[in-house]
């Protein structure tokens, strides 16, 4: 069903600036009024007053106030949501596995490896449309924040927010994080089955490499994409302040990209570096390569966009109200004043 509503629609208290407008303008008139009365001749009022109209004010002025109005509304973003097309496909199902610990707040990678890993799967998002994907989250805890689908845009939009605050049990479990993953796949399903694991590599319980016999067991192929530089960062928090352990020293953290290489070869993958430009285009020709199942494709919500036209009349009316000049010759428009 087509919905017509405002993108930005707590924005549309701008519209409060027309009333600003009127009621000054209302102010204002009555002062004109009050100030000619004082002047106590008409004559010299109807002097003074040559050549201007009334209409012509008003009229400017009521352009003026439309194209306020017609700019509230723009910047209000209006818009109509089309119906989804739902379209038949075959995909592979893909759990991506982000690394929201404290220690992907190190900037030995501009400007932090959670950043560079979150616009690296949000790429791969985008490069993995027509395969189901499923989110999992996980620090010294792990949760799954969305389950396979092709809802790619609930995808993007868990992604941007994600960060520590997701997962309030600090530390990193691997292990915890390739468990959360597996319990979103469907048993007995003939789609290929795989989890890409962005991470730094540290590993505080040391149990990844055990739970991925696990994983490669099921058919499941691990795909790991590492975040940091060996040579590691001091980790900051984002207010730029150091991160300190209970004795005051800072915290530094130094990527385990072996252990991240030992896992993706265990588990019959491949490791990937994200530093690397092709990383995305690599690891999607791995995931496209997968068995492939039928399944139920929603396309990306489509939108006819109307603040084009709204801005594009709100300049029309300002020109408008700049060609049009104050004065005017009739009588009657003299009398008017």
């Amino acid at each position: 069903m087509e919905q017509f509503y405002f993108q930005n629609s707590a924005l549309l208290w701008l519209l409060l600036a027309v009333l600003v407008q009127a009621v000054l303008m209302w102010q204002y008139w009555r002062w004109r009024g009050r100030t000619l009365r004082q002047l106590g001749s008409p004559v010299l009022v109807q002097r003074l007053l040559r050549g201007f109209s009334v209409r012509r004010f008003w009229l400017k002025n009521a352009l003026f106030g439309l194209a306020l109005m017609l700019l509230a509304l723009a910047i209000a973003d209006p818009r109509r949501a089309l119906p989804a097309e739902v379209q038949e496909g075959r995909g592979a199902d893909i759990v991506l596995a982000l690394d929201v610990s404290a220690s992907m707040w190190a900037d030995d990678v501009l400007p932090s490896r959670l950043e560079q890993a979150r616009l690296l799967a949000l790429r791969a998002v985008s490069a993995l449309q027509g395969h189901r994907i499923g989110l999992v989250f996980f620090a010294g805890d792990a949760f799954a924040q969305l389950p396979l689908t092709t809802d790619y845009e609930a995808a993007r939009v868990l992604l941007q927010q994600a960060g520590p605050e997701f997962i309030a049990q600090g530390g990193t479990d691997l292990g915890l994080a390739l468990e959360a993953s597996m319990r979103l796949f469907e048993s007995g399903a003939s789609a290929g089955r795989a989890i890409v694991l962005l991470s730094d590599g540290e590993d505080h319980e040391g149990q990844a490499l055990g739970r991925v016999q696990a994983v490669r067991a099921a058919g499941v192929r691990l795909f790991t994409v590492a975040v940091g530089k060996p040579e590691g960062a001091a980790i900051r928090r984002p207010d730029g302040a150091p991160l300190r352990d209970e004795a005051g020293v800072p915290v530094y953290s130094r990527p385990n990209l072996a252990l991240l290489r030992q896992l993706a070869q265990a588990g019959g993958g491949r490791f990937f570096d994200a530093a690397q430009a092709n990383t995305v285009s690599l690891l999607s020709a791995e995931c496209d390569a997968l068995q492939k199942a039928a399944l139920t494709l929603q396309a990306e919500r489509r939108y006819v966009h109307y603040f084009v036209w709204f801005a594009l009349a709100t300049w029309l009316l300002l020109v408008l109200e700049q060609v049009l000049g104050w004065r005017f010759s009739r009588t009657s428009d003299l009398q008017d004043a």
